[in-house]
């Protein structure tokens, strides 16, 4: 399986805590939170990382480094997910994890939705006695299984709330890139990801994997940041020594030894098929 991680925004909520810099290069701990995000990938035995970059996309680039490739998104301040999600279907065919770059998350989670028996799921914190406004990105599920996505749901009609990582396999990656293009036909490039994988569940089953308790936090503002440091991090695992190594230098043109030319020719425009 690979894993495409989506960092190209800017996050411009969080601008007056962090200043000019993606989200996805906040420090939590000794690592940022893509550095993070792909050493628990590789804990889990997936070595075939895509980075779907756009803003700070060389310093995102100089973080991840050379061990992973990179699809530009050339127009991000113009787009969102959904676009850049749809950039890299050259990647689903053998099917694919996709995790938003401003989720901290324990461990535990990617690995419940890696080893769930399903072969389309979407990790979901359950209601609690949490309330949830507009920015939430709510779920509403049915006999485990996701029946709508979105952030325009009434908040009480909500079961949870969707963390930001979900997994399918060849056949559902089949489906969702046929839906990711036609919402890009019909103009939804600022759409959110997660309008695809509704689009997707009225087609095939998508699963809901609970989160079982384990933290986990989307940082959109500075508030979700201290959180993170003083509540989450805490909470986490401590990393072993190899999760600070080195990271490899680029190499002069700036892309990662997997990332080459072609690639990066045959995915930067975004032209459709």
């Amino acid at each position: 399986m690979r894993a495409i991680l989506l960092a190209a925004g800017k996050g411009t909520r969080l601008e007056r805590g962090a200043g000019e810099r993606a989200k996805c290069l906040l420090k939590l701990g000794e690592l940022t939170i893509i550095e993070r995000q792909i050493f628990y990938l590789r804990q889990s035995d997936i070595e075939d990382i895509v980075v779907v970059v756009g803003f700070q996309s060389q310093q995102v680039r100089q973080v991840c480094g050379a061990g992973v490739q990179y699809i530009e998104n050339p127009i991000y301040q113009e787009t969102n997910s959904l676009y850049s999600l749809w950039l890299a279907r050259h990647f689903f065919l053998d099917g694919f994890v996709v995790m938003n770059t401003d989720v901290f998350f324990h461990p535990q989670l990617l690995l419940d939705l890696l080893t769930a028996r399903y072969e389309d799921a979407l990790l979901v914190g359950y209601r609690e006695d949490n309330s949830y406004g507009d920015e939430e990105m709510k779920v509403k599920i049915s006999r485990g299984q996701v029946i709508e996505i979105s952030k325009e749901m009434d908040p009480n009609q909500a079961d949870g709330e969707n963390v930001g990582i979900v997994k399918f396999g060849v056949s559902g990656a089949r489906i969702l890139t046929e839906q990711l293009g036609t919402l890009i036909k019909d103009g939804g490039l600022r759409s959110w990801a997660p309008r695809a994988f509704q689009h997707f569940a009225k087609l095939r089953p998508l699963h809901a994997i609970g989160t079982r308790g384990y933290p986990w936090i989307e940082i959109d503002f500075a508030a979700d940041y201290e959180r993170a440091l003083k509540v989450i991090l805490p909470q986490l695992p401590i990393l072993p020594p190899k999760a600070f190594q080195t990271i490899p230098t680029l190499n002069h043109k700036g892309r990662g030894s997997s990332g080459s030319d072609d690639t990066e020719s045959n995915y930067r425009t975004g032209t459709p098929d």
